[in-house]
């Protein structure tokens, strides 16, 4: 009995207690690895939605790189009419200044005419008045000698000679003055043709700029944050942008719709043969701004005068009666560095307008 409960004592089973303890490794084991597959799929998924905003960032990016080429675009077409004008101002300046110079010669030529005429006329009265004393000297005497007879013959006929030379200036002169008077005459009636057909279309423009900011001053005077200026309408960049931001929010677009259909009621009115223009100017405040998408006001203004053009296009208004500037902070209409001075800067001014 004695040597069986020893045997029993020394056979102990420990493998129970090695199993529990490759058990709990093997769960500690699991649960690191649950703990990094999950810290990797967070990674995973922190890394793709960084690659998704750098995306967005790159699209937006090169959306404004267009619009900024765009622009540029339209500013090299603005600058070669802009010489295309010039040139023919240019043009007509030196053609002017040609007309002018002839004009002065051929002054110069009738004076000297004039002046040739006096003299000869003068020649004639000394040649009458020697005439007219031979005629007296021959009343007195009653004899005269053969060589006094053709004295006052060729007198005579150098007088009648005098005399012809004198209508013959005469003709050419009054000829001269006539082709004066026609040039003169035909120079005036250009310059009042070209002053006439100007006025007609400045009077015209003005008449279709005064009926469209008459409509538009009427449907918009419910906002009383738009400002009238002038010939400009003043629109609050709060009104249409949020800060920092050239994004239309819903606001702006209900706003810049009521001017679209004004804008396209009129402008089927006007002729096409008036070259007008809406300008969209884009200006900000004197507080600076660096982020990426505008490091400076100057692409802030332009990004958002550029965002209507682009909104209003959608709407119809044709492309090329457009155009967009960025005037950053340099053209303030408040002073001061109050908030109601810099809310007033914030804005964008819209004028109807020849190109």
């Amino acid at each position: 009995m004695l040597g069986s409960k020893r045997r029993t004592r020394s056979t102990i089973n420990v493998w129970p207690g090695y199993v529990d303890a490759l058990s709990a490794l093997l769960m500690l084991v699991i649960f690191m690895l649950l703990v990094y597959v999950v810290s990797q799929l967070y990674l995973s998924q922190t890394l793709s939605d960084r690659n998704s905003e750098l995306a967005k960032l790159n699209n937006r990016l090169a959306d404004i790189s267009r619009l900024l080429g765009l622009e540029r675009k339209k500013n090299d077409a603005l600058e070669e009419q802009m010489m295309v004008v010039q040139n023919d101002y240019s043009a007509s300046l030196a053609l002017s200044q040609r007309l002018q110079e002839t004009l002065a010669q051929e002054q110069a030529e009738v004076e000297r005419s004039q002046e040739q005429l006096a003299s000869q006329a003068l020649k004639i009265d000394d040649l009458v008045a020697v005439v007219k004393e031979g005629e007296q000297a021959l009343a007195n005497e009653e004899a005269l000698s053969a060589s006094q007879v053709a004295l006052i013959t060729r007198l005579s006929n150098q007088v009648a000679a005098l005399q012809a030379q004198l209508n013959e200036i005469t003709a050419a002169l009054r000829l001269q003055k006539g082709l004066t008077a026609t040039k003169e005459s035909e120079l005036e009636k250009l310059g009042q043709r070209l002053n006439t057909l100007l006025a007609e279309r400045v009077n015209q423009l003005e008449r279709y700029q005064s009926e469209f900011f008459g409509r538009l001053r009427e449907i918009l005077k419910a906002n009383e944050n738009i400002r009238i200026v002038g010939d400009r309408f003043l629109l609050p960049s709060e009104l249409l942008f949020a800060s920092g931001s050239a994004r239309l929010g819903e606001p702006g677009r209900a706003e810049l719709d009521k001017l679209a259909e004004v804008l396209l009621d009129v402008a089927a009115t006007i002729p096409k043969d008036i070259d007008w223009i809406l300008r969209i100017d884009g200006h900000t405040d004197r507080v600076p701004i660096n982020t990426a998408a505008f490091p400076s006001n100057w692409e802030l203004s332009t990004a958002r005068a550029v965002a209507v053009v682009r909104y209003l296009a959608d709407q119809g208004v044709p492309e090329e009666r457009m155009a967009a500037a960025g005037f950053g902070e340099f053209f303030p209409v408040a002073t001061g560095n109050s908030e109601q001075a810099l809310q007033r800067n914030r804005r964008i001014e819209i004028k109807l307008t020849d190109r």
